[in-house]
């Protein structure tokens, strides 16, 4: 009797010891955390995406992972400080290397002491404050690329803190005057900014900016219609993309605002860049420009070598005792 009780124990014990053999194969592959991975990645390829099931009313915010998040976050840290690095301390670097070889460009016959007016009071008007908004807008978004490598080591991490948030503020803010402005700027002067004939002989003989060549041009040359395309295209470009990232997920999805930001930034950078080179000219580049935008007057002589073409017809239409014409000191009262 007590070896048929034996026995039995010893069966007993070999059932239980199979089970526990066939069982740790299967709790092993349970947390494996290669096969979690295989189908994580089967899910990727499949969806495209790892979404869950969410109770608040934006279903979006189910998505667990996105792969087209890493790229983006790569453009955003790599991609987008190189090339806008290149293009901003490239136009420096030009206008720098440019300047020191020719320097300003000076008036050939010298002031007349007569003025004409080139922009009225409006036209002054829109484009400053566009372009107040403009430099408030560019220094406050090149802070969201290039703030925490290059200011923040400088000033600690309060004070970035403090200054990115109301840069953020005045970015977003600002953003509407500023729309408002290049759609004026768009249609105030889309009629003298249509290319034509004049303007590639302009750029073929290098806009008079070196040597004494100064090409006849009507009142936009061929570089100031370049740059209101630039202003036209890029500021729209920047504005509807600008508005997109400003309300999210109300006009598109979460990949097409990656894309937005992706062309936002590109064409913000190349923006500041051309603005950059824009400015040099218009100030410390050439002798006179400056009061297009200042008074509103020119000197006549100015007028006559950068512009001969508008300055013939302005002074055509004018007529001889229009006062289109006058003293300078005039012109300052």
């Amino acid at each position: 009797m007590a070896s048929i009780e034996r026995i039995i124990r010893l069966a007993f014990g070999a059932c239980a010891l199979l089970l526990l053999v066939m069982a740790a194969p299967a709790t092993a592959q349970q947390v494996n955390p290669t096969a979690s991975a295989v189908k994580e990645q089967q899910l990727l390829q499949e969806l495209n995406r790892i979404q869950g099931r969410v109770s608040i009313p934006d279903q979006r915010s189910g998505v667990l992972e996105q792969p087209q998040g890493r790229e983006w976050r790569e453009f955003r840290n790599v991609t987008l400080r190189w090339v806008g690095g290149v293009a901003i301390l490239g136009m420096i670097a030009i206008i720098v290397i440019f300047y020191l070889s020719v320097g300003m460009v000076r008036l050939e016959a010298g002031r007349s002491g007569r003025t004409i007016v080139r922009f009225n009071m409006f036209e002054r008007f829109v484009h400053w404050m566009t372009a107040s908004c403009f430099i408030v807008l560019a220094i406050s978004g090149l802070n969201i690329t290039f703030g925490r490598p290059l200011l923040l080591p400088l000033i600690g991490f309060e004070a970035f803190s403090e200054w990115s948030q109301w840069a953020k503020y005045a970015h977003n803010y600002l953003s509407f005057p500023f729309t408002i402005g290049v759609v004026l700027i768009f249609l105030m002067w889309i009629g003298g900014n249509i290319p034509n004939k004049v303007d590639v002989d302009w750029a073929r003989r290098g806009g008079g900016l070196i040597g004494h060549d100064h090409p006849p041009a009507y009142r936009f040359n061929a570089g100031q219609k370049m740059i209101y395309w630039i202003v036209v295209i890029g500021g729209g470009l920047v504005a509807i993309t600008g508005y997109a990232l400003m309300f999210p997920f109300y006009m598109t999805g979460i990949e097409a605002m990656q894309m937005a930001q992706i062309v936002h930034s590109i064409v913000a950078v190349l923006f500041v860049a051309a603005m950059i080179g824009h400015i040099y000219i218009g100030t410390i580049g050439m002798e006179g420009a400056f009061e297009a935008m200042g008074s509103g007057e020119v000197d006549v002589n100015w007028a006559r070598e950068h512009h001969s073409l508008w300055f013939d017809q302005e002074t055509a239409r004018a007529g001889p005792d229009d006062g289109q014409s006058r003293p300078a000191t005039e012109a300052a009262e």
